[in-house]
C-alpha cells in the first residue's frame, strides 16, 4: 500500500499548490476524501482515458461537489487535462470551476453542486447499465453533513428498492461542515443504522487506511443482493496538523505562508 500513500500525499500537495493559487476553495473536505479517490483511481475503478467515451466502464460521482480540487488533482494526474490547468483553478473563463461541470471538463462524470443530488444520480446510471447489460459499477461520494438532504434518502429507497447492487456509496464522515459539527447543524448519526434501516448493506471503513478501504470495497462488489454503502471514518483536513478537524478550514484557502508550511509537512511524510 506504500504506492498508494505516497500518490495520496502527492495529490495532496497538487490540492494545497491549486487551492492556494485560487486564493479559495475548500480543503479540508478536499483532504478527508483525497485516499479515497486515491483508491478508486488508481485501484479499483474501471475508468481510463481510452475508456472514457464509453458507456462500458465504471462510473464515478461526486456528490459533494465542493471537494473539487482533490477530484481535480487525480484526474490531471491520470492525464485528462494538464497539470498546469490546476493553477487556474476557479478563475474565470477556467474549465475548472469551484464546483464540477461534466461539459467544460473531461474526466468529470457528473456536474455537481448542489448537495444530495449524486446518489440519485449514480441510481440512473446504474439502472441504465442494468437495461443495456453492462457488468460495471457506479461509485458515488457524498459528505456526512449532505445526508441532511432528503434527497439523499428518497435516493436510498430508490437503490434498495430496485436492488441496485452495482452502487457503491461513500461516505466522507468526517463530522463537520461549514457552519460546525454535523451534531450542531443536524445530527446525521447513526449513519450506519440508518442505511441499514433502508435496506443497504453497510461497512465500516478507516478513510485513510488502504487496506481496510480494499476489504470494504472488496466486500461491496461481492455483494449481490443490493446496494452497498462503505461508511469511511475520516479527518476533515487530514495530512495537514493546523487544518485537521479544523471546522475553519473547510472553505477557506491557505496563504503563501500557510501553503508552505503545509508542503513542508506533507514533504516530511515520506
Amino acid at each position: 500500500m506504500t504506492d498508494l500513500k505516497q500518490k495520496a500525499n502527492e495529490l495532496r500537495k497538487a490540492v494545497i499548490q491549486s487551492l492556494t493559487q485560487a486564493g479559495s476553495g475548500h480543503p479540508g473536505g478536499s483532504l478527508s476524501a483525497i485516499d479515497i479517490l486515491t483508491i478508486l483511481y488508481y485501484q479499483e475503478m474501471d475508468i481510463t482515458l481510452n475508456n472514457y467515451d464509453q458507456n462500458d466502464r465504471d462510473h464515478f460521482i461526486l456528490s459533494k461537489g465542493h471537494a473539487a480540487p482533490a477530484l481535480y488533482t487525480v484526474l490531471a494526474d491520470k492525464g485528462f487535462f494538464p497539470k498546469d490547468d490546476l493553477t487556474d483553478l476557479r478563475k474565470f473563463g477556467c474549465h475548472l470551476q469551484g464546483h464540477p461541470d461534466r461539459i467544460k471538463t473531461r474526466g468529470v462524470d457528473s456536474s455537481s453542486g448542489s448537495l444530495g443530488q449524486g446518489l440519485s444520480i449514480a441510481n440512473g446510471l446504474a439502472l441504465a447499465k442494468r437495461l443495456d447489460s453492462i457488468e460495471k459499477n457506479t461509485y458515488v461520494l457524498l459528505g456526512d453533513g449532505e445526508l441532511q438532504e432528503g434527497q439523499v434518502w428518497e435516493a436510498a429507497m430508490t437503490a434498495a428498492h430496485y436492488k441496485l447492487d452495482r452502487v457503491i456509496a461513500f461516505i466522507d464522515n468526517n463530522g463537520l461542515q461549514i457552519d460546525g459539527t454535523n451534531d450542531e447543524v443536524m445530527a446525521v448519526q447513526s449513519i450506519d443504522e440508518k442505511f441499514a434501516a433502508f435496506n443497504w448493506h453497510v461497512i465500516q471503513a478507516d478513510g485513510h487506511d488502504f487496506t481496510s478501504l480494499t476489504h470494504a470495497i472488496t466486500t461491496a462488489k461481492r455483494f449481490t443482493d443490493g446496494p452497498s454503502v462503505i461508511v469511511c471514518q475520516t479527518v476533515k483536513g487530514k495530512g495537514i496538523s493546523f487544518m485537521e478537524n479544523q471546522v475553519g478550514w473547510h472553505g477557506k484557502a491557505p496563504s503563501p505562508t500557510e501553503a508552505e508550511k503545509a508542503l513542508a509537512e506533507l514533504k516530511e511524510v515520506f
